[in-house]
């Protein structure tokens, strides 16, 4: 069973090997079989990252777990109707979309201000949240290979594993002023290489 900070869990016992699949397996059997234990185990593994991401925009830890069963909700739908090739990608839009829902529904407007993290994030997340081409994201990651080793760790730990600055200092013993710098010129490069191949739009 799945716990999260406040008690939060996904009760429901998956039927037998079904933990044994992929993502992308398991994605199929829920588009086949409609069965919320599918779902449920498929979740169950990106629960605390999506439990993270909804803290860091609602800031608030009642919230963020009362938005982290609305999103699983969400995707009891959405998943059946939508063909998803890159699940945690997804599920990472899908749940920032919601929060960001939240907080504008909240503020009565279509802006809303973000910590400086998420600021750094937008351009990168625009491109793997293009989760409908697999050759774009196989190209992000032979672009993300290329760059120079401390701005691939740093982009790595920052993007992928949603790390902060200072969790990141803590892993490479880098300052946060070479981070900062490392993500930034990493995030520039990408986008340079990803356009080169054509593949940024």
């Amino acid at each position: 069973m799945q716990i999260l900070p406040g008690g939060l869990s996904m009760r429901n016992k998956p039927s037998e090997n079904i933990d044994r699949l992929t993502d992308a397996e398991l994605v199929v059997l829920y588009r086949e079989s409609g069965g919320l234990d599918v779902l449920g185990e498929l979740y169950s593994r990106y629960m605390p990252l999506v439990y993270g991401l909804c803290l860091k925009y609602l800031r608030d830890k009642a919230r963020a777990e009362d938005a982290v069963m609305q999103v699983f909700e969400e995707l009891v739908a959405k998943l059946a109707r939508h063909d998803v090739r890159e699940f945690r990608t997804w599920l990472y839009s899908v749940a920032r979309n919601h929060c960001l829902g939240l907080i504008r529904k909240e503020k009565g407007t279509a802006t809303t201000q973000l910590d400086e993290n998420f600021m750094e994030s937008d351009p990168l997340l625009h491109l793997l949240d293009k989760k409908d081409d697999e050759l774009r994201l196989a190209r992000l990651e032979e672009c993300l290979e290329q760059l120079p080793e401390p701005q691939k760790i740093s982009v790595r730990l920052f993007f992928y594993e949603e790390r902060s600055y200072a969790d990141i200092c803590d892993t490479t013993s880098y300052n946060i002023k070479s981070v900062k710098s490392y993500i930034q010129n990493g995030k520039r490069n990408l986008k340079n290489c990803m356009e080169r191949h054509g593949a940024a739009k």
